[in-house]
């Protein structure tokens, strides 16, 4: 690493899990976050401070008034532009050493699974079962690592979905794919700072996958109350019969 980059990069190398080697990782590492809306604002912002190399930023949306209230990667004079590339613009501000491609089509199976494919680790961040379900299905069948997050009015959730460890859950074995309406912000409202806190916590555990470091949320789902602040963990076992990941 060059000098400006040591500096840059200083309070992550003092870390004995990081150091020098784990930067150069991160440095070398190619993320996908779909949707760059209130969870993957803050986890775009994080993984491009902390020197993840190459960002692939997926969203078909463009940017409106009602999402500047917690989507804090775009600012007012973005208002109308596509969501990737305004946050494309943002993050090329805030750290011009990584790698940025926006795309702005709805990725649809192959070009899902190949983007899915190319990336070390993928966040979701979308907030629509669709989309969901393709990411996680694209995830497992070419064993990418998921990070999936979803906020709705004072309650939050997230998990790390890991297809290529054995008997490792993936989306399925949490939600049955029923077709049904997913409730979201626009329909029913999110407190500002709730998608902050979890796509900060998508980006660390996304960090934490790349580097194989800690304890991911493996097998878990953390779920948070925003108005008693009260964390609970449920523990996510493999479904024998998920239609995505067991073959049946």
């Amino acid at each position: 690493m060059e000098d400006d980059q040591l500096l840059r990069y200083s309070r992550q190398l003092f870390l004995p899990q990081i150091d020098v080697q784990g930067q150069q990782r991160l440095l070398a590492a190619r993320a996908l976050i779909i949707g760059l809306g209130g969870l993957g604002s803050p986890a775009a912002m994080y993984l491009a401070a902390a020197g993840v190399g190459h960002l692939v930023l997926n969203d078909d949306d463009a940017v409106d008034l009602s999402n500047l209230q917690r989507q804090i990667i775009h600012r007012t004079e973005d208002l109308g532009r596509a969501k990737a590339v305004s946050a494309k613009h943002a993050l090329e501000r805030l750290n011009p050493d990584i790698q940025v491609t926006a795309a702005c089509a709805r990725l649809e199976q192959t070009e899902l699974e190949q983007a899915v494919g190319e990336a070390d680790v993928v966040l979701d961040c979308s907030d629509n079962f669709t989309t969901r379900f393709a990411i996680n299905a694209a995830s497992v069948k070419r064993g990418t690592p998921l990070i999936t997050g979803a906020v709705i009015r004072f309650e939050g959730q997230m998990a790390v979905f890991t297809p290529a460890i054995e008997d490792s859950p993936c989306y399925n074995c949490l939600y049955l794919d029923r077709g049904e309406v997913m409730e979201n912000c626009a329909q029913t409202g999110v407190i500002a700072p709730l998608p902050g806190i979890i796509g900060s916590m998508q980006a660390l555990e996304a960090i934490k996958v790349i580097l194989d470091i800690g304890k991911p949320l493996r097998q878990r789902l953390l779920l948070l109350d925003a108005l008693t602040m009260e964390w609970h963990s449920v523990i996510l076992r493999k479904n024998p019969k998920c239609p995505t990941c067991s073959g049946h």
